[in-house]
């Protein structure tokens, strides 16, 4: 199982990473053209802000427990990528984008497994 828990916080990591520095590198008009058309309802601090919430998500989830510094902090980057996720599944609720949904509800169950495992039974 806590091999298993590696590969979800890693997958999660790149997910995030990924999404993250997209946020963060690109314009908010390039983001709606490439499909966030979410982006379109939030100023562009706000949407800065999600892009450094998500790259801090990723370092979290791995550099801790890779690390051995603080290690707790993999499950709580966790919990808040499950915050994350059900803010997202409610600002795409509102806009009738059921498939980013999808995407929300999977990476949060996920995010929510690695938080149950790290702070339960498979904690460093």
């Amino acid at each position: 199982m806590n091999i298993v828990l590696w590969v979800i916080a890693g997958l999660l990591s790149l997910m995030f990473l990924v999404a993250g520095v997209m946020k963060l590198a690109r314009s908010k008009q390039d983001l709606a053209a490439s499909g966030m058309t979410w982006t379109e309802d939030f100023p562009e601090r706000t949407v800065r802000l999600i892009g450094v919430l998500e790259v801090l998500a990723a370092a979290g989830l791995i550099l801790p427990p890779a690390t051995g510094i603080a290690p707790v902090l993999a499950p709580l980057a966790a919990a808040g990528v499950v915050l994350l996720m059900c803010g997202a599944a409610v600002v795409h609720l509102r806009r009738k984008e059921r498939a980013q949904i999808a995407v929300n509800v999977v990476a949060g169950l996920l995010a929510a497994l690695v938080a149950w495992g790290r702070f339960g039974p498979y904690a460093f």
